[in-house]
């Protein structure tokens, strides 16, 4: 029997999926992440790096790795809320269709604000968006990452990732995760690999993750070099840009990931995470 794979192949997740070989028996797509999302949770895949917040709207039927992410501590660059106003100010801001969760953070994160400007579905580029109209625009993974630099660039020799500005041109980019990480202290977990419980995924196909990962980090400036060409983006950017995720789901990125499913998604059910490799089930609950 085939063991289908659902794979959201943005560039911060190239140190795991570049290199990965599937082992016989497995196959695997590609998506958006709400293509991804739908794909799990109608049985179209088994598995999938899904939208966190996916995982915990449907923590009653899904489980999670016990090891992978795509996290930060801090700045991510590919999630960016672009506005011409400060946000105070926002009134009307236009949204991703492309991302849930995006989407839950930038809620969670006016709410703590006390902030509700309207929120619309929109797709364009941010400077487009704005210019008809809009304060805000949400923008999410790759193209993301290339208007932000759009914005704040270009590097020269004397600056660095974390010395750009965030203002140019009258515009200002908000960095999602960068505003969590002043908001809580935790890292910020944007998405996990998840399968439903009734479908857990096969050893040989998690052993190769695990092998691809190592491979990826070990030659992180060469996935940095090949994305780079293909985002037209600086190789030193797209280094930067990898080196700052936390791909392994480890105990902080786990406290963030259950401060935002109480603010997110009050009520949730138990955050199921498979068994590392002899020890024992973990399980967190609903924090709050």
């Amino acid at each position: 029997m085939t063991y289908r794979a659902g794979w959201i192949h943005y560039t911060n997740v190239a140190p795991i999926l570049d290199s990965l070989v599937l082992p016989p028996g497995v196959t695997a797509v590609t998506g958006v992440p709400t293509e991804m999302n739908a794909a799990l949770l109608e049985g179209r895949v088994d598995i999938a790096n899904i939208s966190a917040v996916e995982f915990i709207r449907h923590a009653d039927r899904l489980e999670a790795l016990p090891d992978f992410s795509v996290s930060v501590l801090g700045p991510v660059y590919s999630v960016n809320l672009f506005h011409t106003v400060p946000l105070p100010a926002l009134r009307r801001v236009a949204l991703t269709r492309q991302s849930a969760m995006s989407v839950a953070l930038l809620e969670v994160l006016l709410a703590a604000r006390g902030l509700s400007p309207t929120l619309e579905r929109a797709e364009g580029e941010a400077e487009d968006l704005l210019a008809a109209g809009y304060d805000g625009v949400l923008r999410i993974g790759d193209s993301a990452l290339r208007e932000w630099y759009r914005v704040v660039g270009p590097l020269t020799p004397e600056t660095t990732m974390t010395g750009l500005p965030h203002t140019a041109r009258g515009v200002t980019v908000t960095d999602l995760a960068e505003e969590w990480f002043r908001l809580t202290g935790h890292p910020f977990v944007f998405a996990v690999w998840a399968y439903r419980k009734d479908a857990p995924p096969p050893t040989p196909l998690v052993q190769a993750m695990r092998e691809a990962r190592r491979e990826g980090l070990g030659h992180l400036a060469d996935v940095a070099r090949r994305h780079a060409a293909k985002l037209g983006l600086p190789e030193r950017v797209v280094q930067h840009y990898l080196w700052n995720f936390r791909y392994h789901l480890e105990a902080p990125d786990r406290l963030g990931l259950g401060e935002f499913a109480a603010k997110a998604v009050p009520g949730h059910a138990p955050l199921r995470f498979g068994p590392r490799p002899g020890e024992v089930r973990v399980e967190a609950a609903p924090l709050g």
